[in-house]
């Protein structure tokens, strides 16, 4: 990975997290972090699948440790980082990457975080219960990294764009 990569990497990780104090949404057991939906778009479509799974793990790891997000902070972002990566890694769309992240986030990781969320948190919930919140944040989320990522792309280095 090149330096360059590396760096745009730490900048969205820095981004995420500080997005994380300024805008949640409370949703009940979880709270719901457009920004990082956001960021894992941005990075999608700049830097490809697995810097873009590095950052969202990250970023989950240190929200984690500063207390502003939980363990569901890692399964609602790392599945719909990968979503969005690999939708937009072979489809080659902007659109494709948020909706990605929707489904990997608003569906997949929704539906995996009943079952963690009962293992690490001792949490029982019905298996729909983390949609709406997850589903929300990550289309809002998405549409925002969308438009941002349209005008990265414009004025970013070509040698972070993937191909």
């Amino acid at each position: 990975m090149s330096i360059y990569k590396l760096t745009i990497m730490a900048l969205l990780v820095a981004i995420a997290v500080a997005g994380s104090i300024l805008v949640s949404i409370p949703t009940g057991i979880a709270r719901a972090y457009p920004v990082q939906h956001a960021i894992n778009v941005i990075g999608a479509i700049l830097l490809g699948p697995v810097p873009t799974i590095i950052v969202a793990l990250l970023t989950a790891i240190i929200r984690i440790l500063t207390g502003t997000g939980s363990l569901l902070a890692i399964p609602g972002s790392v599945i719909g980082a990968a979503c969005a990566a690999f939708a937009y890694k072979y489809s080659g769309k902007k659109w494709l990457a948020g909706v990605g992240e929707v489904f990997g986030t608003g569906i997949l990781a929704s539906l995996f975080a009943v079952p963690y969320a009962q293992l690490f948190m001792g949490t029982s919930v019905a298996a729909l219960f983390f949609m709406p919140a997850f589903f929300t944040s990550s289309l809002i989320g998405a549409c925002l990294g969308i438009i941002i990522a349209s005008s990265l792309r414009k004025t970013a280095p070509s040698i972070l764009i993937t191909k």
